[in-house]
């Protein structure tokens, strides 16, 4: 025990349960009067309020000598939800729109090499009578393929990287628990989705630019 004597017990353990804050030990409050000799004592109890009372038990409360401190839950959860998202969101923010740089770059990257291999073969289906848009499904069909395929792919390693950084992050003190729900996948499928829209919007703008005059001056 950390008061008193301190005085050391061998107790059982019967039951054991998760915890995300500190390492707590619980055990009934009779028991443990009983274990330390000492008649019917609490150290915190729990209560629920009706609101439209609060004032009068803060008054009834403030009069009683032997309590210490009255913590109201509501207004913790709020402070600490409040402190949290000042903190997460910046945090989140960056990260978000580095993922959306990051994302942009590898697709235009990848669909202007595409279209630098393949300008000459796509500039002689122009000639050969293809329409723009013909053309622009054979490059660009072959880029959203990729993209899809790389989707799912994706959100597979962002969960396994997640599932790491969370149990990275455990130490005695806090726990991280992991929870990744259905809407996280969907908006980063949404954001990969949008990039690569994007992206084929630029590089259509070059297809309509195809040196047909070089293709046809060419023996081959």
């Amino acid at each position: 025990m950390l008061e008193g004597a301190r005085p050391t017990f061998s107790l059982p353990v019967v039951q054991t349960f998760g915890t995300y804050t500190g390492t707590p030990v619980y055990m009934e409050i009779n028991a443990l009067n009983r274990l330390m000799n000492d008649s019917r004592v609490v150290s915190g109890l729990h209560m629920r309020l009706d609101a439209a009372k609060r004032d009068i038990l803060l008054m009834r409360l403030k009069e009683l000598p032997g309590i210490t401190g009255i913590l109201f839950r509501k207004a913790a959860l709020d402070t600490f939800f409040e402190t949290m998202r000042e903190t997460i969101l910046i945090f989140i923010g960056f990260f978000v729109a580095f993922s959306v740089i990051l994302s942009f770059g590898v697709s235009y990257n990848s669909i202007r090499i595409a279209l630098s291999e393949r300008s000459r073969e796509l500039a002689t289906l122009a000639v050969l009578g293809f329409s723009r848009w013909e053309i622009s499904y054979i490059l660009l069909g072959e880029i959203w393929l990729l993209a899809i395929a790389a989707i799912p792919v994706g959100c597979l390693i962002g969960y396994l990287l997640s599932w790491y950084m969370a149990a990275a992050f455990q130490t005695k003190l806090y726990r991280v628990p992991l929870v990744v729900e259905a809407a996280t996948f969907g908006q980063a499928s949404l954001i990969a989705a949008a990039t690569v829209i994007a992206c084929a919007a630029f590089v259509r703008r070059r297809i309509d630019r195809l040196d047909l005059i070089g293709v046809l001056k060419t023996r081959e």
